[in-house]
């Protein structure tokens, strides 16, 4: 006995335009496909749903992002919105007005690129702000951070505290630091921030978890497993808020690479931890982010040649990591920006092959043609994130330059190329909806202005909605499962009250989430 599930346009994003009229479904898994009369004198009914004329997709999966981060954002400050310094420092003294004495002022997601001054706030000023309060605030890129004299003072930072290694403590003319941290650097404040209680991991999961399904996702790839309290306590809250009845959502958990000795303590190793819940691949970072300057390049950036960005680790450093993974019997998932980092990654991947599974490639923003031949010979998935687009241009040209932009944000070419993707958000640095990343994807420019970005880059709305389905499903070996409707693949469904492949695509933006549905539950309805 099972449910048959009709009354709409179920698309199968097996092929283009490619749709049925009716799923049946036993068991968390569609048995039949196909004309609801058929399917009814086929199969043993137990309950029907009508979609009321609905527009029915495979489940959005979110391929990369930070669940517990997204939660924050939602509950912290949130400087992620903000369009001018001076905006930035209301919030700022209104946030310290009702934060109780010498507790920290934590805030999230600002951006100096929004900014007409282009303004990064120095020490001083934050001091001015809250004398009494020490302060973190992380940028957008979550690669840099803003902090004042007291947050310094208590890391013990000062003028002669050297750089940490793949790390910067910018400083003044005079050799005084800013307050301005980039990458490992801000570890130095980070660590002694008070750890937050589990009370408070599990309220931000349960508000991410919330959040995801109610703009359609069903799962999400997400990499939060060094950050809170540590890998037990972080596992054990995913297990307590996805707890597979009161909540379904399928996390697929990506481990830090410092967290490998303690899940193998634990008695885990990569796989399903429960029908909700599994473990994947190691999490390497390679390098920084464009934002700051900290992507690693092969040569130096156009808009500042000193730098060319910060290499997160020695190749030995890579290697010796990759080598870790492999005798664990885990592919890697290696954050990589610049082209530098993705020559490094490509180097040692080359020499250190997985056994079993697919290495991921995540943000792959600056490229060049010969490491595209390189990637076309390994088992890789590269995990994409289109929004950025409509984020990081018209700057981020200031930062490479002409010559460097034609395989930069490429993801036209990837897909030509036959390179396998998969489409996130990086959430909480960019919105969790995926619409407004199929949108960022086929339009190249962000919602609701004229200019596009490099439009010959830009996708079909059919791949589009494949980098949240099949592509995401394809990351984790599971391309065979999830990410399309037909027999054989688990019933997770994103419903939807507009055809994402007639609407005009800046209309794809006024779409309404109908139902989502995971393991044939339906676990948000509008």
């Amino acid at each position: 006995m099972g449910t048959l599930w009709w009354n709409g346009t179920f698309f199968t994003m097996n092929a283009e335009n490619e749709t049925v009229e009716a799923l049946y479904v036993e068991d968390g898994i569609i048995k039949g496909s196909g004309k609801k009369r058929n399917l009814e004198n086929t199969y043993p009914i137990k309950k029907l749903v009508d979609v009321q004329g609905a527009f029915v997709y495979p489940g959005f999966v979110d391929s990369h992002l930070h669940m517990i981060g997204h939660g924050e954002k939602l509950i912290r400050l949130d400087l992620s919105t903000m369009n001018s310094s001076d905006e930035m420092k209301r919030e700022l003294k209104e946030s310290v007005a009702k934060t109780g004495k010498e507790e920290w002022v934590l805030g999230e997601g600002w951006n100096e690129n929004n900014f007409f001054d282009r303004k990064l706030f120095h020490r001083e000023e934050l001091d001015d702000i809250a004398p009494n309060h020490p302060m973190f605030l992380t940028r957008i890129c979550r690669h840099a951070a803003l902090v004042n004299s007291s947050a310094l003072k208590i890391a013990g930072i000062t003028r002669n505290t050297p750089n940490p290694e793949g790390g910067l403590i910018v400083k003044d003319l005079k050799g005084e630091p800013t307050g301005y941290l980039l990458d490992a650097a801000m570890d130095l404040v980070k660590s002694k921030i008070p750890a937050v209680s589990q009370a408070y991991v599990q309220h931000a999961l349960e508000k991410s978890v919330d959040d995801m399904v109610r703009h359609g996702l069903v799962g999400g790839h997400t990499e939060d497993l060094h950050y809170y309290n540590g890998f037990i306590q972080t596992l054990d809250a995913f297990k307590t808020v996805i707890d597979g009845k009161n909540r379904k959502f399928r996390a697929h958990l990506l481990v830090h690479h410092e967290e490998i000795t303690q899940m193998k303590k634990e008695g885990y190793s990569m796989g399903d931890v429960t029908s909700c819940i599994e473990l994947g691949a190691m999490k390497i970072f390679a390098d920084g982010a464009l934002g700051g300057r900290t992507a690693y390049l092969s040569s130096p950036y156009t808009d500042d040649p000193s730098t060319s960005g910060v290499a997160m680790h020695t190749v030995k450093q890579l290697e010796k990591l990759i080598q870790q993974a492999r005798e664990v019997g885990m592919p890697v998932a290696i954050h990589v920006i610049g082209d530098a980092a993705l020559e490094m990654a490509l180097d040692v991947i080359e020499e250190n092959p997985v056994k079993k599974g697919r290495d991921r490639l995540i943000h792959v923003q600056v490229v060049r043609e010969d490491l595209l031949e390189r990637m076309l010979n390994l088992p890789l998935v590269l995990d994409i994130q289109p929004r950025f687009v409509a984020s990081d241009f018209p700057w981020v040209q200031e930062r490479l330059g002409e010559q460097r932009l034609p395989y930069s944000f490429a993801w036209k070419t990837l897909l030509n190329k036959g390179l396998h993707c998969a489409g996130g958000s990086d959430a909480p640095i960019e919105p969790v909806n995926p619409l407004l990343g199929i949108h960022a994807a086929v339009t190249r420019k962000k919602p609701g202005e004229h200019m596009s970005y490099f439009l010959k880059q830009s996708l079909t709305m059919f791949e589009a909605i494949q980098l949240f389905t099949s592509g995401s499903a394809w990351a984790i070996g599971k391309e065979n499962r999830r990410g399309k409707l037909k027999e054989g693949y688990v019933a997770d469904f994103t419903v939807l009250n507009q055809n994402l492949f007639e609407v005009e695509p800046d209309e794809l933006l006024q779409t309404k989430v109908v139902m989502t549905v995971i393991d044939n539950t339906i676990m948000y309805q509008n």
